[in-house]
C-alpha cells in the first residue's frame, strides 16, 4: 500500500507541476513509447548480460517481495523464540540422541511441526538443524561455533543481497541510458534540420523526455525499489542472529531461560514480543512438553 501511494505522489507531482506550469503534456505522451522502448530495453538487456540466469530470476523474486513486504511478523519472532526454547531444552534433558531425530527430519518433528509456518523457510531451519547436529558431535567450543555461524551468515547474506546489487547497478545506469535516447532523439532532429522551428522545437523537446525518463526511472523507481529490497532483505535475516545468540549462549552453558532473552533482545523492536509475552508463550511450551512429550 505503501509503495502504491508513493509511486502515485511521484507522478501527479511531477506531472503535475509540469501542467501547471503550461507545459504541453502532448509533447512527452508522443515521446514516451519509443524514448521508454529505447531506455527500458537497453537498461533489460544490460541487465541480463551482466548476470546469471539464476540472478535475474533471484532479482525478479526481489521486486515482488518489495511490493508484497517482509515475510516476518512479531508473531513470527515469538514462535521463533519458542522453537529455540524447545530444541535447547530437548538438548539438555534428552542430549545429543534425544535431539538428532528433530534435526534429522524436521518435516516430521512434533517440536517442528508445531511451527509450520517456520518450517517453510527451509534456510533457516537448516541453518539451526545444522548448527545443533555440530554439537552433537562434540562441536561445542563457543567461540569457534560464533566464528563458523558468522561465516555462514555473511556468506548467505551476501548471496541474497546479489539481486539487490543488480538493481542498484541498473538504477545507476539508468541516467546515462536516458542521454543515449536523447542523443538519438538529438540525431533525428539533426537530419530534419530544413524543418519549421515548430517542428525542431517539438522534435527536441521530444528527444529531451528521454534524458527526463532516465532520470526519473533511476532515482524514482528503481534505486527506491534497490533500496527497499535491501531493507527487506536485511530484516529477514535478523532471525539468524536470533538463532546465533541462542545456540553460542547454550554452548557457552548459560541457563535456557537467559539464553532465550538474551535472543529476544536481538529480535527488531517493531516485533520483538515483550518480557511477559515470550514468558506466556514459553509456559505455553512447557505445558506441551509435560502434556505431550517429544
Amino acid at each position: 500500500m505503501l509503495n502504491a501511494i508513493g509511486l502515485a505522489i511521484i507522478l501527479v507531482c511531477v506531472f503535475g507541476s509540469f501542467l501547471m506550469s503550461g507545459g504541453k503534456i502532448a509533447v512527452v505522451l508522443h515521446a514516451l513509447p519509443h524514448e521508454m522502448m529505447a531506455i527500458a530495453g537497453a537498461a533489460v538487456g544490460a541487465f541480463l548480460v551482466s548476470n546469471s540466469l539464476a540472478n535475474a530470476k533471484k532479482t525478479w523474486v526481489g521486486i515482488v517481495r518489495v511490493f508484497k513486504g517482509g515475510r516476518w511478523t512479531s508473531a513470527d519472532f515469538r514462535d521463533l523464540l519458542s522453537l529455540l526454547y524447545q530444541l535447547l531444552l530437548t538438548f539438555r534433558r534428552e542430549g545429543g540422541s534425544g535431539i538428532e531425530k528433530h534435526i534429522d527430519a524436521p518435516d516430521d518433528s512434533p517440536i517442528f511441526k508445531r511451527f509450520p509456518k517456520l518450517v517453510q523457510d527451509k534456510g533457516l531451519i537448516e541453518f539451526i538443524c545444522d548448527y545443533l547436529r555440530m554439537m552433537t558431535v562434540n562441536f561445542e567450543d563457543p567461540h569457534q561455533l560464533a566464528e563458523a555461524m558468522e561465516g555462514d551468515i555473511e556468506r548467505h547474506h551476501a548471496e541474497e543481497l546479489q539481486p539487490q546489487h543488480a538493481l542498484q547497478v541498473m538504477a545507476d545506469g539508468l541516467p546515462a541510458l536516458g542521454i543515449v535516447a536523447a542523443v538519438l532523439g538529438v540525431i533525428k532532429t539533426m537530419s530534419s534540420i530544413d524543418q519549421p522551428t515548430e517542428v525542431l522545437g517539438a522534435m527536441i523537446g521530444g528527444a529531451l523526455v528521454g534524458t527526463f525518463l532516465g532520470v526519473l526511472l533511476a532515482y524514482c523507481l528503481v534505486g527506491p525499489i534497490a533500496q527497499k529490497l535491501q531493507q527487506i532483505i536485511d530484516s529477514d535475516f535478523k532471525p539468524y542472529l536470533i538463532v546465533k545468540t541462542a545456540i553460542v549462549g547454550y554452548a557457552q552453558e548459560q541457563p535456557i531461560e537467559v539464553v532465550i532473552e538474551l535472543a529476544r533482545r536481538m529480535t527488531p523492536s517493531p516485533y520483538a514480543p515483550t518480557f511477559s509475552e515470550l514468558e506466556m508463550a514459553l509456559d505455553e511450551v512447557k505445558e506441551q512438553l509435560n502434556a505431550n512429550p517429544a
